[in-house]
């Protein structure tokens, strides 16, 4: 059979070009109204936080800006899911945001989207950022209250990183330093072990499967899914910190790679 005739047969029993596209149309329309709706959120954020933080103390500003961050991330999840564009399954991860203490979340890294998932669940949570997305007009004043870290130099990284986890934070880290591109994971950077052993806090992994190919690497951020987005992020094995922070890096790649491994 000929798929062009079927294509014709359809356009001839009544259902114009213009009607077949329309599904089309509208997703295109939804995608753009939530990516609109999730800038839109964090440009107000960051016009709102310089005024929180010049009368919070310390303690209290960097308590809210990391909860209200993880609030946007959740609610743009919400209103994805709501719109059929996507279908986030993370609630694996709600165990840990009570958790005491300081704690390194490590997560594999397949799309853009992964840091904004587990954030979501984590109002504690802390991220290390791209020194010049710290001046970003939609994250920099926002993520400048809640005390996230800038990778303007390793040795600032890992001091700011210790700090915050012995002031309680749980420091999220992706420890491929970039989205996957040698399946299942990248080469691990070295800096994670060793800031948990300085630290002395353990490391609990989180796995992200997604088949989509949406914002993995060299997808554009303004380019729609080809369809639903489907995520799970499941929590992992729990490591504790090693003196031997380079053996401990090993083990903790040679997890990732066989529990982010798609064809096991």
């Amino acid at each position: 059979m000929d798929l062009r005739d079927l294509e014709r047969a359809r356009i001839d029993g009544g259902l114009t070009p213009f009607e077949s596209a329309r599904p089309r149309l509208w997703r295109r329309l939804r995608f753009a109204a939530l990516i609109a709706f999730l800038g839109g959120m964090l440009l107000g954020w960051s016009l709102l936080a310089p005024l929180w933080s010049s009368f919070l103390s310390r303690p209290v500003g960097t308590r809210i800006g990391r909860a209200a961050i993880s609030w946007m991330y959740r609610t743009f999840w919400r209103a994805a899911e709501a719109a059929g564009m996507m279908e986030i399954d993370a609630a694996a991860l709600d165990v840990l945001a009570d958790e005491p203490g300081g704690l390194i979340v490590a997560a594999n890294h397949p799309t853009m989207l992964d840091a904004m998932i587990v954030v979501g669940r984590l109002p504690r949570g802390v991220c290390i950022m791209k020194a010049d997305l710290m001046r970003n007009i939609f994250l920099g004043a926002g993520a400048r209250m809640a005390r996230y870290i800038g990778n303007d130099t390793g040795r600032a990284l890992v001091r700011d990183a210790v700090a915050s986890l012995q002031e309680g934070g749980q420091l999220v880290l992706f420890p491929e330093g970039t989205r996957t591109v040698q399946p299942p994971v990248n080469r691990f950077k070295p800096g994670i072990t060793l800031i948990a052993h300085l630290a002395n806090v353990p490391i609990q992994t989180v796995i992200i499967e997604t088949r989509s190919p949406y914002l993995r690497k060299g997808w554009p951020l303004l380019r729609p899914p080809p369809g639903k987005v489907m995520v799970r992020a499941r929590l992992g094995k729990r490591f504790a910190p090693d003196a031997d922070h380079r053996a401990l890096l090993q083990r903790l790649e040679t997890y990732f790679a066989h529990e982010a491994d798609p064809f096991q």
